[in-house]
């Protein structure tokens, strides 16, 4: 199976200063902390005020706070690990949407027609112009574009940024007069927000590849604690030690490394990486998308 780029970061976390004096402080070790790692971002949310830091996995999060706490003698409170989710679509549709308005004696007018098709659970967005004969303009093309990307930041279902999708504009039209960038931007966005209840949208989590070094004696309780996890064992190899290869999702990974070394009285080891996006399952009285973990 060829592996997707993960759309980084996976976790984050909120964190501050547990006293104010120490806000300035904070804010220079975290970016000096994100200088030496590539993969540990830093964010300040302006409407809630916090600092979110983000991070590969939960290990990667907990090291950072350790230095934070231990190397760079910080006092802090850590919010609740956040989960990446993410949306996509499970169906095309094609879809025509006509932008007309009129402002201080001014209209506006853009019309679009946009086919939205699933891409897989590919991060990044596809965008294509089927347009002949000069129906739409290629600097309005250019902004149907944007407002696509714009709205895809955040999907209909929960408000997590939309994967896994291709939009291709068909047709379209402009007035002369009246048509202007901004008008096929907004026609683009608003094409989409008409199009989404018929897209089967559905909500996406990251999945893990875990790989689990125990002895023997151990691997009952291992597979139980993994699979109590909604994991899906892979396959168990045996040299000596026994290799469990499982799926897990990332949301019930927390604290995973500590349970499975305490279960086996600290001598299994555990690694962890990126497998891909697969649907979160739903309630068995949900009529909504399969719930299998089918990765992609």
């Amino acid at each position: 199976m060829k592996k997707s780029a993960a759309p980084w970061p996976l976790l984050q976390i909120a964190i501050e200063p547990k006293k104010k004096a120490d806000e300035e402080k904070l804010g220079v070790a975290l970016l000096g902390l994100a200088d030496e790692d590539s993969d540990f971002r830093v964010n300040w949310d302006e409407e809630s005020g916090q600092t979110i830091v983000a991070g590969r996995d939960e290990r990667h999060l907990d090291i950072i706070v350790y230095r934070l706490l231990h190397e760079l003698d910080l006092a802090v409170n850590i919010g609740a690990p956040q989960v990446a989710y993410r949306e996509t679509i499970t169906h095309a549709r094609e879809q025509d949407y006509s932008h007309k308005r009129a402002f201080a004696g001014q209209g506006q007018f853009a019309r679009v027609k946009i086919l939205f098709e699933p891409n897989g659970h590919d991060p990044d967005f596809v965008f294509a112009s089927r347009i002949i004969g000069g129906a739409v303009p290629d600097e309005y093309v250019g902004r149907v574009e944007r407002g696509l990307r714009t709205v895809l930041r955040s999907g209909p279902f929960a408000g997590f940024p939309m994967i896994g999708m291709k939009a291709t504009l068909v047709d379209g039209a402009f007035y002369e007069t009246d048509s202007t960038a901004l008008a096929f931007e907004v026609a683009g966005r608003a094409c989409f927000k008409e199009a989404a209840p018929k897209l089967g949208v559905q909500l996406l989590e990251p999945i893990m590849e875990v790989e689990v070094l125990t002895p023997e004696y151990y691997v009952r309780d291992m597979v139980t604690e993994l699979k109590g996890r909604r994991g899906k064992i892979q396959d168990q190899e045996s040299q000596g030690m026994v290799n469990i290869n499982a799926l897990v999702p990332l949301a019930t990974m927390f604290k995973l490394e500590d349970m499975l070394r305490s279960r086996s009285k600290g001598q299994a080891r555990l690694s962890v990486s990126y497998a891909g996006y697969a649907p979160v399952p739903m309630p068995p009285d949900d009529p909504g998308p399969s719930a299998a973990m089918a990765i992609a």
